[in-house]
């Protein structure tokens, strides 16, 4: 297919690049129908102008239908973009900056989603599309799948459907709540993971973090010990990234604390640790759920979605010292990771 690519894109540069951006039309159109033309303009960063003559166009084709609430794929339109994906993968390049992130990050799994997730909202969505079609070609009957919170998580929830021969599974949060809105929390990712799934939950009832004398008395409740055994014996697990000042703002962490992480250069965190940009931890936060040992062989299977031109430094500096099988990611997280490490 490369050869065929890089013949294409010699006779029919431009036709390629026509392609290139209506696969995209009909992939925002499917993400976020029923979608009206202003809509679909802004999310696009294209002028509506363009957008109306490019919708007609894909209207005529019988690839999308339009109505009142606004536009909307066809079953011809859905087919379109499933059988041309892994075509429009190659002609984007994706293929390419996979390996070359790869080589650079040191993992054997790796996939790109087109655009900018700091930008675009259903590029998120695209990574969690990417993380539940993972899944659905990996899973087994009854597995048990740990998930850690953030907006991230919160997109692949969106994009969970039940698994092939309705195997079902268990969700699991991988930690307790951090306070941030409930969308975001793990609990609540975890239990609309288990229904949009057709699976089962258990939730972790525990703030995060813990004080000292907190974290002695819930370890020892019998419910918490339950739990805690469900998330430590977990097969997949699912996680995010988090920019270490951020993260540590959202816990509400002391000033002294964050002035620590500052003065140690803590770019990134995940699973409450905090790591600088060579991997070092260089703090960690007491809490209940899934540490890094338990990311040891032998052990889950670890996917890894984080994207974001602004998430390029922490994604880099976690893969340093932690523990992943997959990671998927963006377009703009990988030019950005790619451009600051060309050496390495």
């Amino acid at each position: 297919m490369h050869e065929l690519v890089d013949m294409q894109k010699k006779l029919y540069p431009d036709l390629l690049e026509v392609m290139e951006e209506r696969y995209l039309l009909l992939q925002n159109i499917e993400l976020l129908q029923p979608i009206g033309r202003r809509a679909l303009a802004d999310n696009t960063h294209l002028t509506e102008r363009h957008v109306r003559g490019e919708v007609d166009v894909l209207s005529r084709q019988n690839l999308i239908q339009m109505s009142a609430k606004g536009m909307q794929l066809t079953k011809e339109g859905k087919l379109v973009i499933e059988e041309l994906a892994a075509f429009m993968h190659e002609v984007m390049g994706l293929n390419v900056l996979e390996k070359q992130l790869q080589d650079t990050l040191h993992v054997d799994n790796i996939i790109i989603v087109p655009g900018n997730s700091d930008e675009l909202n259903w590029v998120k969505q695209e990574m969690g599309k990417a993380c539940v079609s993972f899944l659905e070609k990996h899973l087994t009957s009854r597995q048990t799948i740990a998930v850690t919170g953030g907006t991230t998580m919160a997109a692949v929830a969106e994009m969970m459907s039940p698994f092939h021969d309705n195997r079902a599974s268990l969700f699991v949060p991988a930690r307790g709540g951090i306070g941030e809105k409930e969308e975001n929390q793990a609990n609540t990712i975890a239990a609309k993971m288990a229904r949009q799934a057709n699976g089962s939950y258990r939730l972790l009832y525990v703030p995060d973090p813990l004080s000292e004398t907190s974290y002695k008395t819930m370890i020892k409740e019998p419910a918490v010990i339950e739990v805690l055994k469900l998330i430590q014996g977990s097969d997949i697990v699912l996680h995010g990234i988090g920019d270490a000042i951020t993260m540590a703002r959202r816990r509400k962490t002391s000033e002294t604390v964050i002035q620590k992480l500052q003065a140690e250069n803590a770019v990134s965190e995940a699973f409450g640790y905090y790591f600088d940009a060579d991997g070092n931890i260089v703090h960690k936060v007491r809490t209940i759920g899934l540490h890094m040992d338990d990311l040891s062989e032998p052990g889950p299977t670890v996917m890894t979605v984080a994207g974001g031109k602004s998430k390029a430094q922490a994604i880099t500096s976690y893969f340093k010292q932690g523990k992943s099988d997959l990671l998927i990611t963006d377009e703009a997280a990988a030019e950005a990771i790619l451009r600051d490490n060309p050496s390495l």
